[in-house]
């Protein structure tokens, strides 16, 4: 629920966004790709590796979102944006409570969104074998530790 929610909320993030070009060094760059550009830098800095994976991702979300703009109309555009927003926040809201017993993070903490992309990649690095040194980072706590706290 974490990677489908993730991936629906960035791409309706970036989605409207792409609409608005901006002239920058000679070339036309979206506005969506300006403003994420920091929070790319970010999770590049935090972790080369996870940073080229979030990279790679967001190439291809900003492609299939710079596409589908481009061929809808603007009433149909900020239909699917509303739709994947809300979509990706029930997802996250689901997964949280049906999965992992707690509420979302991201509601209590809106910063927790940067770092939602960081966690899946790290989870899927770890799912893959590339990174065993974060498994015992991301590692559940077990319950009885809680009761401890």
């Amino acid at each position: 629920m974490h990677v489908v929610g993730i991936l629906l909320l960035f791409t309706g993030a970036v989605l409207p966004l792409t609409l608005v070009k901006v002239p920058l060094f000679g070339m036309e760059l979206s506005l969506a790709v300006i403003l994420a550009l920091p929070v790319l830098v970010y999770w590049l800095l935090l972790d080369v590796a996870l940073g080229v994976g979030i990279l790679v991702v967001s190439i291809v979300l900003f492609s299939i979102a710079t596409s589908v703009a481009a061929q809808v109309s603007i009433v149909a555009m900020w239909a699917i944006f509303a739709t994947l927003v809300v979509l990706g926040f029930a997802a996250q809201t689901i997964g949280h409570k049906v999965f992992e017993g707690r509420e979302a993070s991201l509601f209590t903490f809106p910063s927790h969104l940067l770092l939602g992309p960081m966690f899946v990649m790290a989870k899927l690095f770890i799912a893959l074998g590339f990174r065993r040194d974060l498994a015992a980072i991301l590692a559940p706590l077990p319950t009885n530790s809680l009761s401890t706290r």
